[in-house]
């Protein structure tokens, strides 16, 4: 009988002991959560206990105490994917629309931006049209047009000053992307073997540094993180490139592009070699917003704004060439109007050379695009929405491509693979120059001047005519002197060796009639007369022997149809296929980089309330609630007392026991 008892009084010194022990696990639990309230990425942890086996009598079984099986994180996977997405997303928007901002600051600014200056310019030149002999109104001319070359050039090199800036965060970010996965794959060996030595056991603290690592890792890249048996996780990143695999860390690296030398991509290294990836897989973060925001917004914009400056440019030009100066010679340019820039890829295994010339300005889009050879045909792509023109195979080289408002000239054949990119606009803004400082040189006259005959019996009426690039001198010279018949109702006296075109715009749409050199022409009033690059309209009721002379223009100081012509460029829609004007498409630029840069402060400030959502979910299941820790601190300091005072009554009673002995 005593021999049992000892036994049941033995149970209880065990059992209070479990007791104790347990709620001393409990303290030191709820203690290490309270000290790491604010640790980032800290996940509560809580011990898990379960009762010990207990012991049969004849009076059944009687219990003996409590054991801590482990102590676990409380964590939710599924909110912590959430957490990793939506930081990513938001912190690739934040990025994304701090830079945007700085392009929208730039262009839309009402005094800095390029729109002044072109007002500036124009202005000038109604000026000159005003009083086209006056030397002061041309060197006002000449100081509007410095400035706004000035101010093109002062845009495109805040550009390529952001572009430079790019570069180097893109390399930032990838540095620090690698340092990350190297600290998680050292924290994978950690965790694999403190779990192995652990008996299954898990080391909580470690996991919640590698999942701290893995969300600063996506403020940097989006990654897609799968967990492993042996407690490792595997990180992927673009279109699913390892980036750490158990305790082996692989490497972002950044390379020059083979496609454009004036850019840098990310590749992706393995075995040692440096592979590019595609940079458009490189989704969230801070590293994705920099590479979509360089290839999706800031090169539009500056393609954008070389088109405003080259269309400008090149059409001026093309205008004062076809007026006479203030020597009473052709017209030359007033700016530079750049060239397309041609890269050959450096990939590229053939010996071809590609060179690109500007046709059409109206046909120019603010798309890049590449020449491309598969073996059998060349393609031309558009690289801002990847449409194709099939341009077949030449029979023969050098051969030309024209596409989109511009000419590729290619020396030989291409190999199969080979491509160039093209970039029509990109460098014009920052290439444009003024040509001339001399007043002189603006050619406010018209080349040629129109009569009507003083001894005419008619009503007709000449207009003042115009010239084209096809227009020369000897076109006039000697002077061209027609007359009508009423006979026949035609003219007579057009040069001998110019056909004649006759178009009606009475009629809709109007009609074109070609008559043959040396052959009369068929006189009806209000048609536009051409021939030889001049153009003019005869209007009225012509009398027989009614004649008109159209001959060069000398001593034209006081002429200014040229600079009407010139500032009426101002309104007219030369660019976009005919669709909008030179401060059309810069307006254009403006309003889809303001539209762009609203839209993004928008999202972004959604996506970061949304963030806050589910960071504060995942914080009401794993987060730190001192309320929550100051009571089970109570708890287990009363669960403690008890099993203390357990303890001292099982004394007690092997006391009794012993002096019955």
């Amino acid at each position: 009988m005593l021999a049992g008892e000892r036994n049941i009084v033995a149970d209880l010194f065990t059992s209070a002991l479990s007791g104790m022990n347990a709620a001393q696990m409990g303290v030191a639990t709820t203690e290490h959560n309270i000290a790491n309230a604010s640790t980032p990425g800290y996940t509560r942890q809580q011990i898990l206990i379960g009762s010990r086996a207990g012991q049969q009598t004849g009076a059944g079984f009687v219990g003996q105490g409590v054991d801590v099986t482990g102590v676990k994180r409380i964590y939710d996977q599924f909110l912590t994917t959430q957490v990793l997405q939506e930081q990513s997303q938001a912190s690739y928007l934040s990025t994304y629309h701090s830079a945007l901002k700085q392009i929208d600051n730039l262009i839309a600014d009402p005094a800095a931006g390029a729109a002044p200056a072109m007002q500036g310019f124009f202005d000038a030149l109604n000026g000159v049209a005003n009083n086209p002999e006056s030397t002061p109104a041309r060197q006002t001319l000449l100081s509007n047009a410095q400035f706004a070359v000035n101010r093109f050039q002062a845009i495109d090199q805040r550009l390529t000053d952001i572009a430079n800036g790019l570069t180097n965060q893109i390399g930032a970010s990838v540095n620090t992307v690698n340092s990350y996965a190297r600290q998680v794959a050292i924290l994978n060996g950690n965790i694999k073997r403190a779990t192995a030595s652990g008996q299954g056991q898990v080391p909580n603290d470690l996991l919640d540094q590698r999942d701290q690592l893995i969300t600063q890792m996506n403020k940097e890249i989006k990654t897609s993180v799968v967990q492993q048996p042996d407690g490792t996780v595997s990180v992927f990143v673009g279109s699913g490139q390892a980036l750490v695999v158990d305790e082996q860390a692989m490497q972002l690296q950044v390379v020059q592009s083979p496609n454009d030398p004036s850019k840098v991509d990310v590749a992706y290294v393995n075995n040692g070699k440096a592979f590019t990836l595609q940079q458009s897989s490189l989704q969230g973060g801070n590293l994705g917003a920099n590479i979509a925001f360089r290839d999706q917004s800031l090169e539009p914009a500056r393609n954008a704004l070389g088109r405003v400056a080259l269309g400008m440019a090149a059409s001026i030009n093309q205008q004062n060439q076809l007026g006479l100066d203030l020597n009473g010679a052709l017209g030359g340019n007033l700016f530079k109007a750049a060239s397309p820039r041609v890269d050959n890829n450096a990939n590229n295994t053939g010996t071809a050379v590609a060179s690109a010339t500007i046709s059409n300005i109206s046909q120019l889009t603010t798309s890049d695009y590449q020449l491309r050879f598969d073996g059998t045909s060349y393609a031309m792509v558009r690289l801002s929405d990847s449409a194709v023109t099939s341009l077949g195979t030449p029979g023969a080289f050098p051969a030309t491509f024209t596409v989109d408002g511009f000419t590729v000239n290619l020396s030989a054949g291409a190999q199969q693979g080979d491509s160039f990119l093209i970039r029509p606009t990109a460098y014009a803004a920052r290439d444009i120059a003024l040509v001339t400082n001399d007043p002189a040189k603006i050619a406010a006259a018209a080349p040629m001047r129109t009569n009507a005959a003083l001894s005419n019996t008619g009503a007709g009426r000449i207009s003042a005519g115009a010239v084209d690039a096809t227009y020369t001198a000897a076109t006039v010279t000697p002077a061209v002197t027609l007359t009508y018949d009423s006979a026949t109702n035609s003219l007579a006296g057009f040069p001998p060796a110019l056909p004649v075109s006759v178009t009606d715009n009475g009629v809709t749409p109007p009609v074109t009639t070609v008559f043959a050199a040396g052959a009369p022409v068929t006189y009806t009033s209000g048609a536009t007369v051409q021939f030889g690059g001049v153009s003019f309209t005869l209007t009225g009721a012509l009398a027989t022997s009614d004649t008109f002379t159209v001959s060069s223009n000398t001593n034209a100081t006081g002429d200014n149809r040229n600079a009407l012509l010139m500032s009426s460029m101002q309104t007219q829609n030369l660019m976009a296929n005919g669709t909008a004007s030179f401060q059309g498409i810069y307006g254009q630029l403006v309003g889809d980089i303001g539209a762009k840069t609203s839209e993004l402060s928008v999202t972004s400030q959604a996506q970061d309330s949304m963030l806050a959502q589910t960071v504060a979910s995942q914080q009401s299941v794993s987060g730190v609630n001192l309320d929550e820790e100051a009571a089970n601190l109570m708890r287990y300091q009363k669960a403690y007392q008890a099993s203390a005072k357990a303890m001292q009554i099982a004394q007690t009673m092997f006391d009794a026991i012993m002096n019955i002995k």
